[in-house]
């Protein structure tokens, strides 16, 4: 008698979540050394249904904050995530600056509390200045 317990195979944990996802039906043949109640119950749960954005919920509308309101979100869980690349160099400025300000003005923050806290200032200036911010004169290479 082998003592290797049975596994389940792929589509019995991995389930489409596209629109049309439809649970597969159980496998015709189980393994009938191994009694029913040791195998674990690895069900995959019921799709669910997807809104017209692929994402679950109907979409939120935001309105765009007027000039003067734009704050960094700070210290809380964030649902969306970007990447950006940079050069080395940029990195290491990055961290020279949250080493700076750590030690020469006790503020502890991580680097995307700086990019959060860069891309406020950055886009309260466009907000408030327009065509003369400093991001359209930098864009525009003045």
């Amino acid at each position: 008698m082998s003592r290797r317990v049975p596994l389940p195979g792929a589509d019995e944990l991995f389930r489409s979540t596209g629109p049309a996802a439809v649970p597969d039906p159980a496998p015709a043949a189980a393994p009938a050394a191994a009694p029913a109640a040791a195998a674990p119950a690895l069900v995959p749960p019921p799709a669910e249904t997807v809104g017209e954005e692929g994402l679950g919920e109907p979409p939120v509308r935001r309105r765009p904050r007027p000039v003067g309101e734009r704050r960094p979100s700070g210290r809380e869980r964030h649902d969306e995530k970007i990447t950006v690349y940079c050069s080395a160099e940029e990195l290491i400025d990055i961290e020279r600056a949250r080493l700076t300000l750590r030690g020469e003005y006790g503020l502890a923050a991580d680097r995307g509390r700086l990019v959060r806290e860069a891309l406020a200032v950055v886009l309260a200036d466009l907000d408030a200045k327009g065509e003369q911010s400093v991001l359209v004169r930098r864009l525009q290479g003045r």
